[in-house]
């Protein structure tokens, strides 16, 4: 498997990982500037030569993989007999410079509706590296010809066409999934809302909508969903920088994105 491959696998395994490239070489090297290796939490894919540089390299990636910020690190190796190394001695006589790079898990974000707000929020957020969802009760919204405008995506792109019970996708959704919920049906919304709040797995829970209109959501999850006030507390409504209170499509989606990468850049600290 090449590197590249591997590197694709991780990401759509959702797995963290490490890629290891050989960045510089004096002398005499086991590989040459550019071998690369993919460490993932219980395999690796490729080498950069074996012997104490590799070892030493997956061991610090495996670390890397265990921390909570990961970042980018350089670590220099001396190949002769003089020095002291974790795993054996290398004599090649060379000096190697080994760049790790993290390849953490991609957030990943649920749009359900994908009507004028929701297209326009998902052209905004297919820019960014994330697993993007866009689900619709509605063939028509998801068609490859509506859905050119995201052929440059650098988010993966999924999409759903649920015609039936479109809370079902909830369940399919990655770990700590963003969600919004802003379908054409406020009886589907309603649906929505109840069965985010049933799925366990998720991460923050959006709402498009009035005050009204969450008043009357609010009373239904309670009495008719059964759920409690801290648990309905997870969804939040209205959506997107209250400062902003332009109401056409394109400024409410340039809103809603904002508070979305706001809430992903706290997630990161």
């Amino acid at each position: 498997m090449t590197w590249i491959a591997a590197v694709a696998g991780l990401r759509a395994r959702r797995e963290p990982g490490v890629l290891v490239t050989v960045a510089t070489v004096r002398g005499h090297a086991p590989r040459e500037p550019g071998a690369k290796l993919v460490v993932g939490e219980h395999r690796t894919w490729g080498s950069i030569g074996g012997g104490n540089v590799e070892a030493v390299a997956i061991d610090r990636a495996r670390e890397m993989i265990a921390a909570t910020k990961p970042e980018p690190d350089l670590i220099d190796f001396a190949l002769n007999d003089k020095v002291t190394n974790r795993h054996g001695v290398q004599c090649c006589g060379g000096t190697v410079s080994v760049l790790l790079e993290p390849l953490p898990v991609v957030r990943a974000m649920a749009i359900f509706g994908v009507g004028h707000v929701g297209l326009e929020l998902a052209r905004i957020l297919a820019r960014q590296d994330l697993d993007l969802h866009l689900i619709d009760s509605r063939a028509a919204m998801l068609t490859e010809e509506r859905l050119g405008v995201l052929a440059d995506a650098v988010a993966q792109v999924h999409t759903h066409h649920t015609p039936l019970l479109p809370e079902e996708v909830l369940e399919e959704l990655p770990r700590g999934t963003h969600v919004v919920i802003m379908t054409h049906d406020h009886a589907e919304d309603a649906a929505l809302c109840d069965a985010a709040l049933r799925t366990g797995h998720l991460g923050p829970i959006g709402l498009i909508g009035s005050a009204a209109k969450w008043v009357r959501f609010r009373k239904r999850l309670a009495t008719e969903g059964g759920h409690d006030e801290a648990t309905i507390d997870r969804i939040t409504t209205p959506i997107g920088l209250a400062d902003i209170t332009g109401k056409d499509p394109a400024t409410i989606a340039v809103s809603v994105a904002a508070d979305v990468l706001r809430t992903f850049e706290a997630e990161g600290n």
